[in-house]
């Protein structure tokens, strides 16, 4: 399996994630959100994610030619953009308004920060192989 995705591909996945959670919150239609939720899920379960393979079709050149993106990063961070909508989706299903507002938020926003080029996921992604890192050093060194 192909270790990178092109950026492309992503910016497509990102730009649907930021026009919904903009629908959603302009119109309070937060179905709109089921878009990128359930091609997240697509993308997460069986490895097609439907807005991606659209994108794919629409580029004209080789998918080499771009820079590429590691697939395992962008598979974390696809994690963490299904479980806030989900989460989005589950807070309005129960009412529960400004949770999902919250959530819906912090989704697009993340969305719209990675399009700028800060990828808050990579970031988080870093922060946790940092700390396993550390707890598995420092508990090599109180073995010895």
């Amino acid at each position: 399996m192909n270790q990178t995705i092109p950026r492309p591909l992503i910016r497509a996945n990102q730009w649907i994630i930021v026009l919904s959670v903009i629908v959603s919150l302009l119109f309070g239609a937060t179905w709109v959100l089921l878009v990128p939720l359930l091609a997240g899920i697509s993308g997460l379960v069986f490895g097609k994610n439907p807005i991606m393979l659209a994108a794919k079709a629409a580029l004209r050149k080789p998918l080499s030619s771009y820079i590429q993106e590691d697939r395992t990063q962008q598979q974390f961070n696809q994690w963490i953009a299904v479980s806030l909508l989900a989460a989005c989706m589950l807070a309005t299903w129960f009412h529960q308004h400004v949770l999902a507002l919250i959530f819906e938020t912090m989704v697009g926003l993340a969305a719209a920060v990675a399009i700028a080029g800060f990828c808050v996921g990579c970031f988080v992604r870093f922060q946790w192989k940092q700390y396993q890192y550390r707890r598995r050093t420092s508990q090599l060194i109180s073995r010895n």
